[in-house]
């Protein structure tokens, strides 16, 4: 027998049966939430232990040299063909690649822009709207390019100023277009492991969207002897190593919490409840599976803010760069996303889309039956019956029509359903039609 899950009911507020559909979806047993915190818990002490802060992560010296090599791998791929001695440096290819991807809004301290704003090569990455490998840098990496300017973000505001005049490759819009983005994507990966004249491990790129904190000019946090709000203890972290490559770092223990969770919940429900394998797969529309990976991802951020609390001694920019924004980031979208469906916002958006996937396969059933059809047999089939059609259309009486519907019947051999005269065979009451 077939049940409707939950994202099948219309929600109504204050209505008990579906408060009671909601209560009973949740299928979590004692077990699953051990699993969960387990989970999570695991993730939590991998964060502590391995991940830490930049300058102090095990983790992080993986990440890095994995970029490392990520960024001599693009540059291999784009023509870079380094002497011997050379191939396994990546201040080579990083310079091979500021080389080939140059575009104009690489300013890199106060000097660059007038003396407009204050900025160092140390936080330009950050500063510089365009470095950001998010949907926002790609943007304002576009319109740089095409209109010549170059875009920041300084105390707190948006501040746009002309560059040397920068002209895209391309004969047409589109063209010029896919040169900005490929520019854009380059550059990135030039900078990702910081600049080829770095000394040590450099300044590399801001996590995506780490550079709207920029914006977060308020509170007064202390920094030793000193009070700054959130945007400058953003701007010093990242300063200090918090970038796109310690956030990979911090992602790994993310990562293992998530799949460690749904990998069991996948293995329960095969081999211990018997469901098919088609019911075993981790998504989302599983109320219970959701529940676990927030009960998870909230003990891994549980335990991240009780170790950045603990080792950063009152310092509230140690804090910082202690604690883990992945994990945080993570842990804050699947509640917004479960106190969505709770409250029905995205419950009639998934209806429409189960609905439209069950259009389709109803189409996709339906043309997979039309091309089983002979069209040239069906057509040859159909004719004849086109030609009564037409032969018909031309009578005018009915008189004419009958005479005409007769001569047919024998022409394609289809027998009457009486004998003789029609007029006489009805006239007889003994007399029966016969269709054959």
């Amino acid at each position: 027998m077939y049940h409707k899950s939950i994202n099948e009911y219309p929600l109504i507020i204050n209505n008990s049966e579906n408060q009671a559909l909601l209560q009973a979806d949740d299928k979590c047993d004692k077990y699953d939430y051990l699993v969960a915190v387990a989970c999570g818990a695991i993730g939590g002490m991998i964060d502590s232990f391995l991940v830490g802060a930049p300058g102090d992560s095990k983790l992080g010296t993986w990440t890095d040299a994995q970029v490392d090599n990520a960024v001599k791998g693009f540059a291999k791929m784009v023509g870079w063909n380094p002497r011997e001695e050379q191939k396994g440096n990546v201040a080579s290819a990083i310079g091979f690649l500021e080389t080939k991807f140059k575009i104009n809004y690489d300013q890199r301290h106060s000097g660059d822009v007038g003396n407009l704003f204050k900025m160092k090569p140390l936080d330009h990455h950050m500063m510089s709207l365009s470095h950001s490998p998010d949907i926002v840098g790609l943007f304002f990496s576009v319109l740089n390019q095409f209109t010549s300017t170059s875009s920041f973000i300084a105390n707190g505001q948006i501040i746009t100023i002309n560059t040397e005049t920068f002209e895209l490759q391309g004969n047409n819009f589109i063209s010029k277009l896919f040169c900005g983005i490929a520019n854009w994507f380059g550059h990135i990966i030039s900078d990702i492991a910081g600049s080829s004249g770095s000394k040590g491990r450099g300044t590399g790129v801001v996590m995506p969207f780490y550079e709207l904190f920029q914006f977060c000019k308020f509170g007064k946090f202390d920094v030793g002897k000193d009070k700054q709000d959130l945007a400058t203890i953003a701007i010093r972290a990242f300063q200090e190593g918090y970038d796109f490559r310690f956030g990979l770092a911090l992602a790994i223990p993310v990562v293992i919490t998530d799949l460690s969770i749904r990998l069991i919940w996948s293995l329960r429900r095969r081999f211990q409840y018997g469901k098919p394998i088609k019911e075993c797969i981790p998504i989302s529309k599983h109320t219970d599976l959701r529940i676990m990976l927030l009960f998870g991802n909230g003990t891994l951020c549980v335990m991240d803010g009780i170790d950045a609390g603990i080792r950063s001694g009152g310092n509230y920019l140690a804090f910082f760069m202690r604690l883990n924004l992945v994990a945080w980031f993570r842990f804050v979208a699947l509640v917004l996303k479960e106190v969505c469906i709770r409250v029905g916002i995205s419950n009639a958006l998934q209806m429409n889309i189960e609905a439209y996937k069950r259009i389709n396969e109803a189409l996709l059933s339906y043309l997979h039956e039309l091309e089983k059809l002979d069209i040239e047999l069906f057509k040859k089939e159909t004719e004849a019956y086109i030609n009564v059609v037409d032969i018909f259309s031309t009578a005018k009486s009915i008189e004419e029509l009958n005479v005409m519907l007769l001569d047919n019947f024998e022409r394609m051999g289809i027998k009457k359903p009486w004998e003789g005269s029609f007029d006489e065979h009805m006239s007889n009451k003994n007399a029966t039609l016969v269709f054959k």
